[in-house]
């Protein structure tokens, strides 16, 4: 187990490209997806996640296999072969881990992508896991894949470990060597293995597990606290909006004092916090328990997009404004602020649910590809403002109400009132517009 580390990272998205980049610059590094324009992007030096500055990217690019490239100790490669990573000795995988159209976990990506690596699994090889999942996904789901296919024996030829990602899309401020990373691994001396790998390049430091499902089961619930504690702001939001109180407001109030937590209603949407506490409830269940708590907080955060459509339709009303053909502005369709991540955005909830009420819904998303966009929500995105408005600044053609459904920096420097007709409704979900600037906050 003392030999030069040789990585291989499976599955180049928001996670697997900034450890991959991060990691070459010290050790040899591919980096596989099955994505074919993926990887050609990133071999021209271009990452449409926006994740990886181009230069940056640039600078550990590789134009061969960086494992056998003579004299390279680090660099990156990537590629959509197999052959590229069998001679790997550490493997990390990093892909999504979704949830099927009931909300249970969907193990699919983490099968297939076991499935290749066990491919070209070779004894004293160690497989590492990123994938947010529920305590004894690893050891119990993963692992057995790795040995059929391998015919290698868990623990005795290979081994495994788990570390999960803490990457926060779009924030540049919290990069992946700058997150204090927990590591685990299928033994205490790969742990330790495991451990000093990422401690490595991690300059935040690392938190070594006891156990692999200790690391799985810190992860999982990271963002089901999370989506609690949103949950209980978005009802406060639902309550005082019917005591006509601005949240807000009460939300900077209770604030001053030293130990409250600043949480703020919004949609919860993402790959993350939409999704993990899916998982844990999952295995709750599976295990006799049903998880009334966290199931709870995720129908109110999923109930939010009808309720924001519900609050801008009743403010329409109150103004006398026909509802029948009223046209509608939304900002923002990916899941955050800054980012041209869309999966799982709830911006498409309160578009949907204004739909149901007969009005027109025109999407302004500076972050967003129109295509991307088009074939997850099939739904026409704008980047340009002046394409969802008209060139005539007359009265009949300005919008009957704008949405601020995403925090995007450029939506603040815009005057929205030029597009809003004289009685119109803004109705602000982010809470970053000042209160006389809008109709109303969520």
């Amino acid at each position: 187990m003392e030999k030069k580390h040789k990585i291989a990272v499976i599955g180049l998205g928001y996670v697997g490209l900034p450890l991959a980049r991060l990691l070459a610059t010290k050790y040899p590094v591919v980096g596989f997806d099955i994505n074919q324009n993926r990887v050609s992007e990133l071999n021209n030096g271009y990452d449409s996640t926006l994740e990886v500055d181009n230069e940056i990217l640039q600078a550990v690019l590789l134009e061969e296999n960086s494992f056998v490239v003579t004299n390279k100790s680090q660099g990156l490669y990537c590629s959509t072969s197999l052959d590229s990573i069998k001679d790997a000795n550490i493997y990390i995988i990093t892909v999504p881990t979704p949830v099927d159209k009931h909300n249970r976990p969907d193990l699919t990506p983490l099968y297939k992508a076991s499935e290749t690596v066990a491919k070209v699994l070779k004894k004293g090889d160690i497989v590492i896991y990123e994938s947010t999942v529920y305590p004894g996904v690893t050891e119990e789901e993963c692992v057995p894949v790795l040995e059929t296919i391998s015919e290698l024996k868990f623990n005795i030829d290979f081994f495994a470990g788990y570390s999960p990602e803490r990457i926060n899309p779009g924030d540049k401020l919290h990069s992946v060597d700058k997150i204090l990373k927990v590591t685990s691994g299928s033994t205490p001396e790969i742990g330790k293995i495991v451990d000093d790998l990422y401690k490595s390049v991690i300059t935040a430091g690392t938190h070594l597990a006891p156990t692999i499902k200790v690391a799985e089961a810190s992860k999982v619930i990271e963002n089901s606290q999370r989506d609690v504690n949103i949950a209980f702001m978005n009802e406060l939001a639902k309550i005082f909006s019917l005591m006509d109180i601005d949240t807000h407001d009460v939300l900077e109030a209770a604030g001053t004092k030293w130990n409250f937590l600043p949480f703020k209603p919004g949609l919860v949407g993402g790959h993350c916090i939409g999704v993990d506490p899916f998982y844990l409830a999952q295995k709750a269940q599976e295990i006799g328990y049903y998880s009334e708590l966290i199931l709870s907080a995720r129908r109110l955060n999923d109930s939010m997009g009808a309720f924001v459509a519900s609050q801008v339709i009743k403010l329409m009303i109150q103004k006398n404004i026909p509802i029948k053909g009223a046209k509608i502005l939304n900002l923002g369709i990916t899941f955050k602020e800054n980012c041209p991540d869309i999966r799982n955005s709830k911006a498409i909830d309160v578009i949907s649910n204004l739909k149901e009420y007969g009005v027109e819904v025109i999407t302004f998303d500076p972050w967003a590809d129109p295509k991307e966009v088009m074939y997850e929500y099939g739904i026409t995105s704008h980047t340009e403002l002046k394409s969802c408005h008209p060139k005539d600044t007359d009265e009949s053609h300005r919008f009957d109400a704008i949405i601020l459904t995403v925090a995007h920096q450029e939506f603040l420097n815009l005057s929205l009132n030029n597009y809003l007709k004289d009685k119109g409704v803004i109705y602000d979900v982010k809470g970053i517009m000042k209160k006389d600037q809008v109709d109303k906050r969520l």
